[in-house]
């Protein structure tokens, strides 16, 4: 468990550098956008659409993160009143189909990502569409190996009956 735990903090300290940096630079060009429009009418012609796959990192990413820190979207009303054991039990339950709906997910956006690198898309100054895109299922492989990370601390905690 160390071990995988090890790869998750080193996983999370280059993805929260690459999330700072992509947000940086992502209202850097939107101000320069905002500018350049405003004051030279005059845009970045590859700049909206350079954005939109920005946004779409930033929050894949931001998405990862929160899974490793348990801060994903989950209703717990029903975990409220249920003591310990069940409380951990139906998190392992819920980290084990999260990463099975997770692994489909990373399955189908590696075909779509296989399909536009087979079409040859372009998004912008001959750079291709699958480049930007390989975010989709590097995103989902991050995520369910959180949520393995999770399931497999609950299980622990759940064999050790550990409340803490």
């Amino acid at each position: 468990m160390k071990i995988l735990k090890g790869i998750d903090d080193i996983l999370a300290r280059i993805e929260t550098v690459l999330l700072i940096s992509l947000l940086t630079f992502m209202i850097s060009l939107a101000f320069l956008e905002v500018i350049l429009r405003n004051l030279f009418s005059y845009g970045i012609v590859w700049g909206d659409i350079f954005l939109r796959y920005l946004v779409i990192w930033i929050a894949l990413l931001g998405a990862s993160l929160a899974t490793r820190e348990g801060r994903h979207i989950n209703i717990d009303i029903i975990s409220r009143y249920l003591s310990w054991r069940w409380k951990t039990l139906t998190e392992v339950v819920v980290n084990i189909v999260s990463a099975t709906v997770c692994i489909f997910l990373s399955v189908a956006a590696w075909k779509f990502i296989t399909d536009e690198w087979q079409s040859g898309g372009i998004l912008f100054n001959n750079i291709p569409a699958w480049i930007m895109e390989i975010i989709l299922p590097s995103a989902f492989i991050l995520i369910t190996f959180r949520f393995i990370i999770r399931a497999i601390e609950g299980i622990i905690a759940l064999s050790k009956g550990n409340s803490s």
